[in-house]
C-alpha cells in the first residue's frame, strides 16, 4: 500500500468514527498554502448528502515538538474552541488526531467558505459594502478575543507568556545573532525599549491578526485563522501587528489596507468598555514591523545555511528594508534625496551584463509564466523579480553606497571602510553611546533605508510615503 493510500485508509477510519452521521469518506484534496502545516479539503457521505470538512495538521504527519512558543496543534484547536464560544468567528472543531490514529498532530473541523487573500480584500468589488465596517468589526474581535478567560479554558497552562520588554529583547537577540549590521533595526529597538508601555494588561495575544489571516465574505467575518503563535501577554499587540503598513497590500488606510485607526478602536471599546491609547497601539505598529524586518532577514538566513535553498528566501530576505522604510516613517519622517541612476557596472563585452539580466528575466516572466501553474510560476515571478532588484542595483547601488560610506565618515570622522563603519554604528547604538535624538544620525539612516527601498522595492507603499513625508 502506497504512503497515500495509507493515509486515506487511516483518514477514512477517524471520519467514519467520529464525524456525526458519516458514512464515508469521498475524496480528499491538500490546499496550496500553509507554509508550516498541510491543510486538506474532505468530502464525506452522509445520510443527507456530501458534507465538506477541513483538515489541518503537521507537514508529512509528523508529532510535532511542543515549545512554549509553538504549543502544538491540540492547543490551536483549544484555541478556536475557546475563541468560537466567546463568538468570535470560528470553523466548529469536531475532532483532535490522538496518536492511536497514526495521522499526525492536527484536528479536523468545519469547512467555511471566504476569502482570505488581503489583496482581494483591499481591492475586490465583492468586498466593497463590508470594508467601510471592516474596521470597526476587526476591533470587535479582537476584544472578544482577549476576553477569553485563560484559567477557565486551561489556556493560562499551555500558552507562553511575554511581555512586551522581553519580546523587544528576542526579537533584537534573533537579529544580532545574525551577524549582520543593519543600523535601522538597532535604532528602532533602542526605541522600542526606550518607550515600553508603561501599564498594560495580560490577555490572549492571537498574535498574528491581520488582513489575510482572516476569512471574509460579503457579510462579514467568517474565522480567524492561524492561531499557532499564540501566547499570553499585552493584547495591545494584536491591535498594532493589525495596522503594521506591510500588511496592507498597497492600499492606504492604515487598519489592514481598508479602514482607519478610530473605527478599529471604537469596534474594540464597544465591546470590551475598556479605551484604547493610540500611543500605546504606535508602540507595537514599530514592534511590528520591526518584527517583520528581523524575520526576513531569517529567511535569507534560511538560504544560507539550509535547508531550503528556494529562490523564494533571499528575495523574502530583500524585504527587510520595506519594514525599515515603515519604522523611519513612524519615527524619523524628513526630507531625502534619492539617488539618480548612473551607467553603473557593466562589461566591455556584446552583449552588456544588463542585457544578459534582461533576457533572463524576461524569458522567466515571459516564456516560462506562460507554460507554468502553482508553485513553479510563482517561483518565476519570484526569479524576475529578483533579477529586476539586481538590475537596479548596478545603476543605483554604487552611488548609494559611496553617500552612505561619506555620511558615515562624517559622523564618526573616520576613514574606514563602509562594513567597519556600520558596525561601528550598530555597537554604539546597542551601547547607548550616541543619542537617538542626534538629527545627524537620524538624518543618515533615513537617507539609507528609503535609498536601500529604492533598489529593494520602490513599488512599496511605505516608500511613497517616505517621499510625501519629506
Amino acid at each position: 500500500m502506497s504512503a497515500d493510500d495509507s493515509f486515506k485508509e487511516k483518514l477514512a477510519g477517524v471520519v467514519l468514527a467520529h464525524i456525526t452521521d458519516c458514512k464515508g469518506l469521498v475524496s480528499v484534496d491538500r490546499l496550496s498554502g500553509g507554509a508550516s502545516q498541510e491543510t486538506y479539503r474532505l468530502v464525506v457521505e452522509t445520510s443527507v448528502g456530501e458534507k465538506r470538512l477541513a483538515l489541518r495538521r503537521t507537514p508529512g504527519g509528523e508529532y510535532a515538538e511542543i515549545t512554549p512558543q509553538h504549543p502544538g496543534l491540540d492547543v490551536e484547536a483549544l484555541l478556536m474552541q475557546s475563541a468560537l464560544a466567546v463568538g468570535v468567528p470560528e470553523p466548529e472543531v469536531y475532532y483532535v488526531l490522538q496518536r492511536e490514529d497514526e495521522l499526525g498532530d492536527g484536528f479536523l473541523m468545519e469547512w467555511l467558505d471566504g476569502e482570505a487573500l488581503g489583496a482581494r480584500i483591499v481591492r475586490s468589488p465583492e468586498f466593497e459594502a463590508i470594508r467601510p465596517k471592516l474596521a470597526y468589526e476587526c476591533g470587535k474581535v479582537l476584544a472578544k478575543i482577549h476576553s477569553i478567560d485563560l484559567d477557565a479554558t486551561g489556556l493560562r497552562a499551555r500558552l507562553w507568556e511575554i511581555p512586551p520588554a522581553e519580546f523587544v529583547e528576542q526579537t533584537w537577540e534573533r537579529y544580532r545573532l545574525l551577524d549582520t549590521p543593519q543600523p535601522m533595526i538597532d535604532y528602532v529597538a533602542r526605541w522600542l525599549m526606550e518607550n515600553l508601555p508603561e501599564q498594560h494588561e495580560t490577555a490572549l495575544v492571537h498574535n498574528d491578526f491581520r488582513n489575510g489571516n482572516f476569512m471574509l465574505s460579503p457579510d462579514g467575518i467568517v474565522a480567524v485563522l492561524d492561531w499557532e503563535v499564540a501566547h499570553v501577554g499585552d493584547p495591545m499587540r494584536d491591535l498594532g501587528w493589525m495596522c503594521t503598513n506591510s500588511w496592507r497590500f498597497g492600499a492606504s488606510d492604515p487598519v489592514g489596507g481598508f479602514g482607519q485607526y478610530e473605527d478599529m478602536f471604537k469596534g474594540y471599546e464597544d465591546e470590551s468598555g475598556k479605551t484604547v491609547d493610540p500611543e500605546h497601539v504606535k508602540f507595537w505598529e514599530v514592534f511590528g514591523s520591526f518584527w517583520w524586518s528581523v524575520g526576513c532577514l531569517g529567511m535569507a538566513e534560511h538560504y544560507r545555511s539550509g535547508p531550503d535553498r528556494t529562490v523564494e528566501r533571499p528575495a523574502i530576505g530583500r524585504r527587510t528594508s520595506e519594514c525599515q522604510v515603515d519604522c523611519v516613517n513612524l519615527l524619523i519622517p524628513g526630507p531625502v534625496e534619492i539617488v539618480k541612476e548612473s551607467s553603473g557596472f557593466s562589461s566591455v563585452d556584446i552583449p552588456r551584463t544588463d542585457e544578459l539580466l534582461v533576457s533572463v528575466r524576461d524569458f522567466l516572466r515571459n516564456d516560462v509564466m506562460d507554460e507554468t501553474t502553482g508553485r513553479a510560476n510563482f517561483l518565476s515571478r519570484v526569479a524576475a523579480n529578483s533579477l529586476d532588484i539586481v538590475l537596479r542595483e548596478l545603476t543605483l547601488g554604487p552611488i548609494h553606497q559611496a553617500l552612505e560610506l561619506g555620511r558615515l565618515q562624517a559622523l564618526f570622522q573616520s576613514d574606514e571602510g563602509l562594513d567597519v563603519l556600520k558596525r561601528r554604528l550598530v555597537t554604539e547604538l546597542r551601547d547607548k553611546q550616541i543619542s537617538l535624538d542626534n538629527e545627524v544620525l537620524q538624518n543618515h539612516l533615513r537617507q539609507t533605508v528609503v535609498n536601500q527601498v529604492a533598489i529593494d522595492q520602490p513599488k512599496y507603499s511605505g516608500f511613497k510615503n517616505a517621499l510625501d513625508n519629506a
